[in-house]
């Protein structure tokens, strides 16, 4: 559990990135941003890549925990595809801050435990992508394309909208234009 002064650091790191980019994520500049000192700063966190792990971790959590309730509904599987993609543009649309981390893996590319963590997000959300196509395709007798590849279809799609609806600062509706994206790769792959 953070504590209220490491999250408006989370907070403030996290719009830093966004603002900033990486190379603009300084605790220096972090510290202006919150009006405290860098030692303060340090009070919370060891450093910067703690920072950053704790953003992650945050993300991590509430995928994992979304996937975990939708598990235990029991609902349908296509309805449990269509609300796993809604959860994932809500969770961008409400903080669109977040693409800017989440999608920068040049942040993390040489910091292991950084790249691990996305590494387990993007399978955590692929394991259970691929679990609900699977469950699509032996009730629906599907055969023919991997499942891996269905599961890509989907995931670079969404990736694509959402850094495009970032970089034109949000003035689509990301919601709407989602669902009309997923809605469109299922009738492509006719699922």
């Amino acid at each position: 559990m953070l504590s209220e002064r490491q999250e408006q650091i989370i907070e403030a790191s996290i719009g830093l990135i966004d603002r900033l980019g990486i190379q603009g994520f300084t605790i220096k500049n972090l510290s202006k941003e919150i009006g405290i000192s860098e030692p303060a700063i340090y009070r919370h966190f060891d450093s910067k890549m703690e920072i950053l792990a704790t953003i992650l971790d945050g993300f991590l959590q509430r995928v994992s925990l979304y996937h975990k309730e939708k598990s235990a509904a029991q609902l349908p599987a296509r309805e449990r595809m269509e609300l796993f993609f809604k959860m994932i543009f809500n969770v961008f649309a409400d903080n669109p801050t977040l693409i800017s981390v989440i999608f920068a893996e040049e942040i993390f590319r040489n910091e292991p435990a950084l790249s691990q963590k996305v590494m387990e997000i993007q399978q955590i959300n692929e394991k259970e992508l691929g679990a609900i196509i699977s469950e699509i395709a032996l009730k629906e007798d599907l055969t023919g394309t991997p499942v891996e590849t269905l599961v890509m279809m989907f995931f670079g799609p969404v990736r694509l909208l959402a850094r495009k609806w970032k970089m034109q600062d949000c003035r689509f509706d990301l919601r709407e234009e989602g669902d009309q994206l997923i809605q469109t790769i299922i009738k492509m792959i006719s699922l």
